[in-house]
């Protein structure tokens, strides 16, 4: 069966290679912290729902509903930084609203645009030859979600991967910190893509890194490698999530719309029209002042904040709770958030 592809992306894959097989619900969570203690403890609200949180509140969901009277009743509880990995990826998937594990990787390689490509050294550098040899290279997937490379064939890693095609590509959600990020493992066959598709790489490539100076691929010292054979994903989305995907499982996922129309602009707009409220809903006491507040990334059901408090970092998400296609769609709803507690976002409009 063919892999979808979305549109305007076609698929680099070569022929004849083998293919491996409502109540309004607004949602934070926590991902990384160095308390690890559980707590679900009521709290009570200030002016705007702004809740008082101790050094132990660590993940908090805000639920808005109607009451008998008609009323909205606001309601704010606390439990953990990180999600515990006991309850399973399905149970974390659906608890914090977040894309099935393929499309959550679908999504990750369409924001991401630098990863760490490992090769093996290959026989003519002697002594090192068998080792693993990691480099950080930009990359982009073409319309089966197959990641390809703009590589040197004089690189190190260029020469390795023509006598030896097993690699592994780990990417990383932009923005996140240490061991809290989002990251993917893909293991595969990476091959030279033939002269007559070098140009139709060279086009995706462009779309993805259309802010970077292309005279680096213009001078003709760069060729194009795609991981052509997908062999297995190991996946770490953060909030409970760690699953080993299914190639055929990922290649016929797709990504969501989102995430296809410069997802990075997208975040830069939430970040210019509402981080500042999102501080203040967020802030707790002036001796726990937050810091610095980023949209850091996006999906089709939420988008997810680092936030810095003194030296320490946590990632929140806030659920949309309804499916968003594009920015006037993200705009809408982060908007909604916050004028359910009274805030309203200080920028109307970019």
């Amino acid at each position: 069966m063919q892999a979808p592809q979305h549109a305007g992306r076609v698929s680099l894959g070569m022929a004849g290679t083998p293919k491996v097989p409502k109540t309004h619900m607004v949602t934070f969570r926590h991902h990384h912290s160095v308390n690890k203690q559980q707590h679900d403890v009521p709290l009570p609200l200030r002016a705007r729902a702004v809740g008082e949180r101790g050094a132990d509140a660590t993940f908090s969901a805000l639920k808005v509903a109607g009451n008998n009277d008609g009323k909205k009743e606001i309601k704010l509880t606390t439990g953990l930084h990180r999600a515990p990995l006991s309850g399973g990826v399905k149970v974390a998937t659906a608890r914090h609203e977040l894309p099935s594990p393929a499309v959550a990787v679908r999504n990750l390689l369409e924001n991401a645009r630098y990863g760490h490509l490992c090769t093996m050294m290959s026989g003519m550098h002697h002594r090192r030859a068998g080792y693993p040899f990691g480099t950080l290279v930009d990359f982009a997937v073409d319309g089966e979600g197959k990641p390809f490379f703009c590589l040197s064939p004089l690189a190190i890693h260029s020469r390795n991967l023509l006598e030896e095609s097993k690699a592994t590509l780990v990417v990383q959600m932009p923005g996140w910190t240490g061991l809290a990020n989002a990251r993917v493992t893909i293991f595969g066959d990476i091959v030279q893509l033939p002269q007559d598709m070098q140009d139709r790489a060279q086009e995706i490539f462009f779309a993805k890194h259309a802010n970077e100076r292309k005279e680096r691929w213009v001078s003709g010292n760069f060729v194009y490698f795609i991981m052509e054979r997908i062999t297995d994903i190991y996946f770490v989305g953060g909030f409970g999530t760690v699953q080993w995907i299914e190639p055929s499982q990922y290649l016929s996922s797709t990504p969501d719309s989102i995430v296809l129309n410069q997802p990075q602009r997208t975040l830069t707009v939430l970040n210019d029209m509402f981080a500042e409220d999102f501080k203040t809903m967020l802030r707790v006491t002036a001796s726990d002042e937050i810091h610095e507040l980023m949209f850091i990334s996006i999906d089709g059901n939420g988008v997810d904040m680092r936030i810095r408090i003194g030296s320490e970092y946590s990632v929140e998400r806030v659920s949309f709770g309804e499916r968003v296609n594009d920015e006037t769609g993200a705009i809408a709803r982060v908007r909604a958030v916050l004028q359910a507690v009274g805030l309203g976002g200080k920028k109307q409009g970019i």
